[in-house]
């Protein structure tokens, strides 16, 4: 696996950072490319993130996180709307241009409100993933269920696969199930018993933090349909 430190230009505000990480035998213009956004309240080195990022590169996919505007520049307030989707636009033709990472199909996944902003993108025709990955959606606000924030799912036309922690004040399992039931596309649930909105297991739990985090990856490994070849490069 080889990891490179790269900056991507965003439109008149400069570049963020962002780490690049492929197999050693990455063809350009082959293969499957996952680019992960953090969380509102965190940054591209997000134990989870970092660990997708690494542990997809080993399973021989090229990856890409990366920072929003106000993590680069050390603010906790995330940016406007607007500027998080000129973000997530051009980290995606970042990729899809580069002339050592480009490959033959871009997936989008997030952390929170990075999934978030790419969900609405792709039902608004602004973001060409051909698959999108939710580490954790921000289905509604903290214990109120009642307050769906659902209604772009419904015009998304890509497979989706959503990570959900039992404990999650920010998406109720029952009330997501039913949102997925109603979808007009192949979607997958994947629940983390214990676990919360960043799948923190409670103290009591036996199963270890990063043991929740491989959990993650090998699942998304298997949904992006790794070969038994490259499965054998699993880091566990």
């Amino acid at each position: 696996m080889l990891s490179e430190s790269v900056s991507i230009p965003v439109g008149e505000m400069g570049s963020v950072s962002g780490v690049a990480c492929s197999p050693g035998e990455h063809r350009a213009g082959e293969g499957i490319a996952v680019i992960l956004a953090h969380g509102a309240g965190n940054d591209m080195e997000h134990p989870l993130i970092v660990t997708l990022s690494r542990g997809l590169a080993e399973a021989g996919h090229v990856t890409l996180r990366f920072n929003f505007p106000y993590r680069e520049k050390g603010r906790r307030a995330p940016d406007p709307q607007d500027t998080l989707v000129l973000t997530w636009q051009s980290v995606y033709q970042f990729i899809e241009r580069h002339s050592k990472y480009r490959t033959a199909e871009v997936v989008a996944a997030g952390k929170s409100m990075g999934g978030r902003v790419a969900a609405q993108m792709a039902a608004e025709g602004l973001l060409p993933a051909s698959r999108l990955i939710f580490l954790g959606y921000p289905l509604h606000p903290p214990l109120k269920k009642e307050k769906l924030r659902d209604s772009h799912l419904y015009h998304i036309r890509i497979p989706m696969l959503f990570f959900a922690g039992t404990r999650d004040p920010l998406c109720d399992l029952p009330t997501l199930s039913g949102v997925l039931g109603r979808l007009q596309v192949s979607s997958e649930l994947e629940t983390i018993d214990g676990g919360d909105h960043s799948f923190r297991p409670r103290k009591s739990e036996p199963m270890p933090q990063q043991e929740i985090y491989d959990r993650i990856l090998r699942k998304t490994a298997e949904w992006l349909g790794s070969s038994s070849n490259s499965q054998k490069h699993l880091p566990f």
